[in-house]
């Protein structure tokens, strides 16, 4: 999976044991991002329908979530990315934005990146699009110059941005599910009533759509005016890409209003110890939500390598301290009282 701020690569399995311990035959991923929990719900036999704003996320959840392995044509899958492979370097808009107006990719890499996403233009109608394309993304991950975001590029160029592009098969996961596109607030209305619905809000000011601006661009294809040293879409300057809930002013209230509207028997929130609302008023608002039993359960994590790297300044000069090495991931469970007593003797055995 791509690299990604928010990742709950290490909750997972933890997130999978409350889903069984509470027997779950179909959930909801509200804030899906790169589909990792969708994903393990989806691998425990659960109906699962990923959700996200971000194109990218949506075409990885129509890979991972939306796509049975079973139903996959593996012979014209591996024939086009063997096509793929086998194609020269093709210097575009992408090489020209990335690799040469700034330096998120090593232009060798990224004419290969050009030339693949033209040959999947054709292919935008046909059911191993979105495979083919998250191959893609998750092949330029591995060979980028970043620490994760693409809000800035390593002032040296990264170990990794040397190798070259390589396209490999996803792991694809076998039974079905379902991918939607579109602002949380509003898909929460649209979704049927789920067993479990998980919610992971963004926890601050920082917006996806400019720390993933290359994947939502790569995705998309659109060509579009870029601005700044980080080359970033001109039209994330746009109203329409500010989330309430990047706003401290905004995201209680309507994160609130999205637990009142969610249609669920037992609801799982993320939410880390430096967010913006407290643990106290999550616990009130998933009573209020009309949940009868709220469980809070914590989990130690690493802390992004920015808080490390952003001390300094943009010629190397060490001009602040690193902030703590780790913070908490605390993970509310509302429910009724039996679930929570078998979602506490799972996590605890």
């Amino acid at each position: 999976m791509i690299k990604y701020l928010g990742s709950k690569r290490n909750l997972v399995p933890a997130l999978g044991t409350i889903a069984t311990a509470a027997g779950v035959r179909s959930a909801l991923d509200l804030f899906s991002g790169t589909t990792r929990v969708a994903q393990e719900f989806k691998r425990r036999g659960i109906f699962t329908t990923a959700c996200d704003l971000a194109s990218y996320s949506y075409q990885l959840a129509r890979t991972y979530i939306e796509t049975d392995a079973d139903t996959v044509d593996y012979d014209a899958l591996r024939a086009h990315l063997a096509a793929m492979s086998a194609l020269e370097g093709k210097e575009g808009y992408f090489t020209e934005t990335f690799c040469r107006q700034a330096r998120f990719f090593q232009p060798h890499n990224g004419a290969r990146i050009d030339a693949c996403r033209d040959y999947l233009v054709p292919l935008t109608d046909d059911p191993l699009f979105p495979i083919l394309l998250t191959s893609l993304l998750e092949a330029a991950d591995r060979v980028d110059s970043t620490t994760g975001l693409q809000m800035a590029y390593l002032k040296k160029w990264a170990p990794r941005s040397y190798n070259q592009l390589e396209l490999r098969e996803p792991e694809l996961i076998s039974g079905k599910g379902q991918a939607l596109q579109g602002d949380a607030l509003k898909l929460v209305d649209q979704v049927p009533p789920v067993d479990l619905a998980y919610l992971d809000p963004p926890y601050n000011q920082h917006r996806y759509f400019t720390n993933y601006h290359i994947w939502e661009t790569l995705v998309r294809w659109d060509a579009p005016e870029t601005y700044g040293v980080a080359r970033k879409r001109v039209d994330a300057r746009g109203e329409e890409h500010r989330s309430v809930f990047n706003s401290k002013r905004t995201m209680a209230s309507s994160f609130f209003s999205l637990l009142h509207r969610v249609r669920a028997n037992t609801i799982v929130v993320s939410y880390n110890d430096e967010a913006w609302i407290s643990e106290d008023e999550m616990i009130s608002a998933i009573y209020q939500a009309g949940f009868a039993r709220v469980k809070k359960f914590s989990f130690p994590q690493r802390r992004y390598v920015g808080s490390k790297i952003g001390i300094y300044d943009p010629q190397g000069k060490k001009v602040g301290q690193p902030g703590a090495a780790h913070n908490t991931e605390n993970v509310f469970v509302g429910g009724e009282e039996a679930t929570l007593s078998q979602i506490s003797a799972a996590l605890a055995s």
